[in-house]
């Protein structure tokens, strides 16, 4: 089976408007999720996590905030990148709750001698 980094991306003024929401309707956001993570079943590697404070480094040593709104993660695995796409489909993050939100997906590729 192939693995498959699946990146969330939204707005992050959409993050914090999640932070206020009652602990109630938060809950039933992780329902949604967990169901999810149900329904991929073993091909679900890894949840992942909400990710926040990117920081991107140049080669020059110079530091700065990132701009790419990369929300959080999780990881496939799936016989291919078709297969990993179905296991997205109706997904809690793409489904209603923040019209800008958005899920990237890269295969990862095995690299010679390091496996």
């Amino acid at each position: 089976m192939k693995k498959f980094l699946v990146i969330y991306h939204a707005p992050a003024d959409s993050l914090q408007q999640m932070a206020e929401v009652p602990q109630e309707e938060q809950a039933k956001g992780m329902e949604a999720w967990m169901h999810w993570a149900q329904r991929t079943g073993d091909h679900l590697v890894e949840m992942g996590a909400p990710l926040a404070n990117g920081q991107e480094l140049s080669h020059d040593g110079s530091v700065e905030n990132s701009t790419r709104e990369v929300s959080g993660y999780s990881i496939l695995q799936a016989e291919s990148l078709e297969a990993a796409k179905a296991l997205l489909e109706g997904h809690p993050h793409i489904s209603g709750w923040n019209s800008d939100a958005t899920i990237e997906i890269h295969e990862t590729m095995e690299l010679p001698g390091m496996n």
